[in-house]
């Protein structure tokens, strides 16, 4: 089979498109031929040796697939050859077949194309967990997302409306992108490299403030985030985009009520994957019925690995970013 391999940690030209031997699957795995699979943060950061209890190369980078089951384990019992899913893997999406442990394996609505499919695992499924589980948000309270134009971005504004927000606000680096976060469903898009975003939410909410705040950048911007946090809001970090670390001081929290708060899409799912079940029920139902719609950007075919990264990494992508495998 054919899958991209990090040859050496480094820029995108580590990213090398070679034969593998198939994958073979244990008793509670299923083998998957995947038809699509996105491209995500934490695989630029996995390529740089930057993301934390990251492989050492070569690797095969890539969290999730969608694409159809080949064949199925010994202890398998609710999945069959021929279904049509979705896979949260530990590391090796960026291949022709993988493999995928059952618990975290999770078969699509029949209406459901494959675009769809592809772009949701990693994002729909932490975007719900950032507001449902983590934050848990509340029916109209302010959401503030930053790098709202990216693939959680456009989901998680999505997933807040849909959980009942009252107002969304997101950030965005150039008024490019403002439209797709309007589009997505934002009451209101700052383009914090012109304007005070701290300064703005404050404005846009009456000096209250956010009572949830979506950070993957970390750094100054998470710093900045508690400036415009309100009483009993919760900040939530899920990545270090930005590559500096924020730094909080206790006086910050405690007389406000306030909470700064972790998650990790991949340490659910090595530690916890039975936690991400619910998650799934959920979200399939936003599909079905039509609340729910993955924004994607751009599709590149595999062996084009590294020109999906660049255009990630250019900070010019909107939405998912798509790596078609099957042809």
């Amino acid at each position: 089979m054919k899958a991209v391999v990090v040859s050496d940690f480094g820029d995108p030209g580590v990213l090398k498109y070679v034969d593998r031997k198939l994958p073979e699957i244990g008793p509670g795995q299923v083998l998957i031929r995947v038809t699509a699979t996105s491209v995500n943060f934490a695989d630029i950061m996995s390529r740089q040796g930057r993301y934390h209890s990251g492989a050492k190369p070569p690797f095969v980078p890539g969290l999730d697939a969608a694409g159809i089951i080949e064949k199925t384990g010994s202890e398998v019992q609710h999945l069959r050859p021929g279904q049509r899913v979705i896979a949260l893997l530990k590391q090796g999406s960026y291949s022709e077949y993988v493999t995928a442990d059952q618990d975290l394996t999770f078969p699509i609505p029949d209406h459901m194309d494959f675009e769809q499919a592809a772009a949701c695992p990693t994002v729909s499924f932490t975007s719900y967990k950032l507001l449902a589980d983590v934050a848990r948000l509340s029916p109209g309270e302010t959401v503030l997302i930053h790098a709202a134009a990216g693939g959680i971005g456009t989901t998680a504004v999505q997933l807040a409306k849909i959980l009942g927000a009252g107002q969304v606000i997101g950030t965005v680096g150039s008024d490019g992108k403002k439209q797709i976060v309007r589009d997505a469903g934002a009451d209101a898009v700052i383009n914090y490299r012109k304007e005070d975003f701290a300064e703005e939410v404050n404005s846009l909410t009456g000096s209250k403030g956010a009572d949830v705040i979506l950070d993957s950048v970390s750094g100054e911007v998470a710093e900045k985030s508690l400036t415009c946090l309100a009483m009993y809001g919760r900040l939530v970090n899920f990545g270090n985009a930005g590559g500096a670390a924020g730094h909080f001081k206790t006086t910050d929290l405690h007389a406000s009520c306030r909470a700064v708060l972790g998650f990790s899409l991949g340490t659910t799912i090595r530690n916890r994957p039975d936690a991400l079940r619910d998650a799934a029920d959920h979200l399939f139902h936003y599909f079905e019925g039509g609340r729910l719609n993955m924004k994607v950007g751009r599709h590149y075919p595999l062996k084009e690995a590294a020109q999906a990264q660049e255009w990630m990494e250019s900070r010019q992508s909107t939405g998912k970013i798509l790596l078609d495998v099957q042809n």
